[in-house]
């Protein structure tokens, strides 16, 4: 029995119609994603807590790459599973799991240890492809699903820092009583800053309320990361927010359906679609009234793929194929003001970011068009914003392919890290918003 007919909140594929149902799946009966049994962790209790970022349960977790180091003490530190609270887009309290790495390398700068809280590149929406799993299994392999942990390497780099880290699942990917709800704008952000919250109560901790605080993330995780920092000043004022790290953010879905329609990363549009109609009726009514059999057919399977058997079973897939007038979802979506309404609240740049910012950019980036990402550093710089931008100009490696949007993440990735690890240390940022006439 699949994932979703065992009993998740899920998009149901009828010939009638795209409807949100909502079961609750029994403590005793083990939620199985395309083969893969997700730990009994990962279904929340009955009832929440009342309060943001409370810590629910947590366990060991053996981290996937590891290595003894002096002392007794592994490299690069020791992980604990999470489960806390969280409120999503709805208001509803949530529960969001994750993991807490307490770093085996020292803290040598001033004050407590800091913390960074890394909100993963695109997983997918599939409860095994969760980014605290894939810390204990970096690669999953089998015949229905494959799921790789890439963002790894920024975990370890973050920790070699001496900075603790804790990684979000979002909300519902893992916690099994749920869609992920992907790219959500407050999910993500919330599910971000709850995470700094949930960390300071993991025992044997060394981060504390003081604690200097910086978010990271690329893609998926630049605009979660990107989202917090708008969303600080108002939810979680008491984290103590100095630094944010935004790769490649989808400020502006729009114009994301566009980059990521018809490329081998097409499967994102049909998890942004599960995901917003479980929450929002009226985006619901749009998809039930313009999506055909084709189309549902897609996003039922869709909602449990990881990234690489979301980009082997629908890469290339042009969303004309899903739809009742031929039209792509984002001709649909321009076409219907209450769907595009839901779109516009997802827009990132409203908001003046908390703390200095560093958003970064591929110039030949098509998955997550450059430009939209470049607007939100314009945006932010006319709020008042610190950001120091940076366009990463490199060849054209290929389109829609996932090359040009990849690229950037690995060539600057040494520099973010170092960056954020500056204002963990309490070293003032340089904004170059004065420069944004001249950059790219």
């Amino acid at each position: 029995m699949s994932r979703l007919s065992r009993a998740l909140t899920t998009v149901v594929a009828t010939t009638a119609c795209v409807c949100v149902t909502t079961v609750p799946a029994a403590a005793s009966d083990p939620v199985v994603s395309r083969g893969v049994t997700v730990p009994a962790f990962y279904t929340p209790p009955s009832e929440l807590p009342s309060a943001d970022g409370v810590l629910i349960r947590h366990e060991p977790l053996r981290l996937g790459l590891s290595l003894p180091g002096l002392g007794g003490r592994p490299l690069p530190g020791t992980a604990t599973r999470l489960m806390y609270t969280s409120t999503d887009s709805t208001g509803e309290r949530v529960a969001v799991t994750g993991a807490y790495i307490e770093p085996s390398a020292d803290w040598r700068g001033h004050g407590p240890r800091p913390l960074v809280v890394v909100g993963s590149g695109t997983m997918g929406q599939g409860d095994q492809c969760a980014p605290s799993l894939a810390l204990e299994r970096p690669l999953v392999l089998s015949g229905r699903t494959l799921s790789v942990g890439y963002d790894n390497l920024a975990v370890h780099r973050l920790l070699a820092t001496g900075a603790a880290v804790v990684v979000t699942d979002y909300v519902g990917l893992g916690a099994t009583d749920r869609l992920h709800t992907y790219v959500n704008r407050v999910d993500q952000g919330h599910a971000m800053l709850d995470a700094a919250r949930a960390a300071r109560s993991v025992p044997g901790a060394s981060v504390t309320a003081g604690s200097r605080v910086g978010m990271y993330g690329y893609s998926q995780g630049g605009g979660a990361s990107a989202s917090a920092a708008e969303l600080h000043r108002t939810y979680a004022p008491e984290v103590n927010l100095v630094g944010t790290y935004s790769g490649a953010p989808p400020a502006d879905l729009t114009e994301v359906m566009k980059g990521i329609d018809g490329s081998a990363l097409a499967a994102a549009l049909g998890w942004a679609i599960n995901g917003f109609t479980q929450a929002e009726p009226d985006l619901r009514d749009v998809v039930e009234e313009n999506v055909n059999a084709t189309g549902r057919a897609a996003l039922e399977d869709i909602s449990t793929t990881c990234v690489g058997d979301g980009i082997l079973g629908h890469g290339f897939t042009k969303s004309t194929e899903w739809t009742t007038s031929g039209e792509s979802i984002a001709e649909v979506m321009a076409g219907e003001p209450r769907a595009q309404a839901v779109l516009d609240e997802q827009r990132l740049g409203s908001l003046r970011p908390t703390g200095p910012v560093r958003l970064v950019t591929g110039v030949q980036d098509d998955i997550v068009p450059h430009a939209q990402s470049r607007q939100l550093a314009v945006d932010w710089c006319r709020k008042g914003a610190d950001v120091t931008y940076k366009a990463v100009a490199l060849p054209n490696l290929g389109d829609k392919i996932l090359t040009n949007h990849l690229a950037p993440l690995l060539t600057d990735q040494g520099d973010a890290v170092s960056w954020l690890a500056d204002r963990l240390a309490g070293k003032p940022a340089r904004s170059n918003c004065w420069s944004m006439p001249m950059q790219r």
